[in-house]
């Protein structure tokens, strides 16, 4: 498998495309985007658990029906949700996307990302998509992963090729996604490409299997959104025997994705609202997968943790308190916890009680960019990593006036 340049084109089949197209104030930043393939895909998608859901989500999951879709249209500016036009401008916005494009509305996908309960401008998609849909492109990644952003202080994109039944097969995509970014999913967005040929069940089952291992391990401030969801077409023209059972070529695609997704979710944590650096959190030694994953969410989910990290401080026991409310298998007394990074290592707990350790040095290694939590827990052989990011001053400011 080899990390490549390109995004959400840079699979075969496709184009895409981002402007600003007046629903952000800020004139210099894009704010819609489309992604389009030039042949029918096969089409699959995960969605928020949040029971409050935006309108476009539940166009999507209406249009998806078929598994199959055509193209992908998104806003950044305004979340179309909860507002009672919401649905009307939801199939507004599919009705000028595939008027533009020469497709049925059921084969558009639609993804909206911003302020809740403000009503779309709807008009202005519509307005826009001529010039929208004359501006795709193959290089056209850039623009519409930067066309999805909100609070986002950096595009997200990446891409991936490998071979699969003897053919170069691409995966790649671009997401978006900085605050109120928890399990299941966050305020994020997330577009997937690829040219493998593969069902639409078994896409629907790759996409669900890594999303639990990517998307729904990281967390910046445990919120869940109306509106997140990932979307995954794949157009086929890599020319592969097609995957229609969980064989080896589907684990070598499902590892692909993974890859993928994996990538673009640790894009998301670092980039967390007002953050400055990223949070690793892995469990070993647990008594079963899904307590791993308890262990490893509590841990980058504590607002306390968080703001230990923020601070460098080895405090050590807001980590052992976290694992213990996590609802997982534990016994206190044979955990042992140690913090690594790029300035080093050092084991700050033993046993369930702390050690002797260096302050300063444990202070250089929480003030890296990246910190590595890991956490031995010695209940059984399954282990699981997580995403977060610190807490800081910022966060706050941004979110104090999310709407100004």
């Amino acid at each position: 498998m080899t990390e490549i340049q390109g995004g959400c084109c840079a699979a075969k089949g496709f184009k895409a495309a981002g402007l600003h197209c007046g629903i952000r104030r800020n004139t210099s930043k894009k704010d819609l985007a489309l992604i389009y393939a030039e042949t029918e895909c096969a089409a699959a998608a995960v969605y928020t658990q949040n029971l409050v859901k935006a309108s476009p989500l539940m166009v999507t999951k209406a249009h998806l029906a078929s598994g199959t879709a055509r193209a992908i249209l998104a806003n950044s500016g305004n979340a179309n949700a909860c507002t009672p036009d919401g649905d009307e401008n939801a199939r507004l916005s599919c009705r000028a996307a595939a008027k533009a494009l020469g497709l049925d509305e059921t084969e558009i996908v639609l993804g909206s990302t911003g302020v809740i309960g403000v009503p779309l401008p709807v008009e202005r998609i519509v307005e826009a998509m001529p010039a929208l849909s004359a501006a795709l492109r193959h290089d056209g990644s850039d623009d519409a992963a930067s066309a999805i952003m909100t609070t986002d202080l950096t595009s997200k994109q990446h891409a991936v090729r490998l071979e699969i039944g003897g053919k170069t097969v691409t995966i790649g995509g671009i997401a978006k996604g900085s605050g109120m970014i928890h399990p299941n999913m966050g305020t994020m967005l997330s577009f997937l490409t690829t040219d493998c040929a593969i069902s639409a069940q078994m896409l629907h089952e790759a996409l669900s299997a890594s999303a639990r291992v990517t998307y729904n391990r990281i967390s910046v401030d445990g919120d869940t959104s109306t509106n997140d969801m990932s979307v995954v077409l794949a157009s086929g023209l890599a020319g592969n025997p097609v995957i229609d059972r969980p064989n080896d070529d589907y684990r070598l695609f499902l590892d692909a994705l993974n890859a993928v997704n994996g990538a673009l979710a640790r894009m998301m944590a670092r980039d967390g609202e007002g953050a400055t650096r990223l949070i690793c959190c892995r469990v070993h030694g647990a008594a079963s997968l899904q307590d791993a994953e308890l262990l490893s969410m509590s841990v980058v989910s504590s607002s306390l943790v968080k703001a230990a990290m923020f601070g460098a401080d080895a405090n050590w026991g807001r980590i052992l308190c976290a694992l213990g409310y996590a609802g997982a298998a534990l016994r206190p007394e044979l955990v042992n916890i140690t913090f690594s990074s790029a300035a080093g290592e050092i084991v700050v707990c033993a046993g369930g009680a702390g050690v002797a350790f260096d302050e300063k040095a444990a202070k250089a290694i929480l003030s890296a960019d990246e910190v590595n939590i890991v956490c031995g827990v010695n209940m059984g052989s399954f282990e699981a990593e997580a995403f977060g990011c610190d807490l800081t001053y910022d966060y706050v400011k941004i979110n104090g006036d999310y709407r100004s």
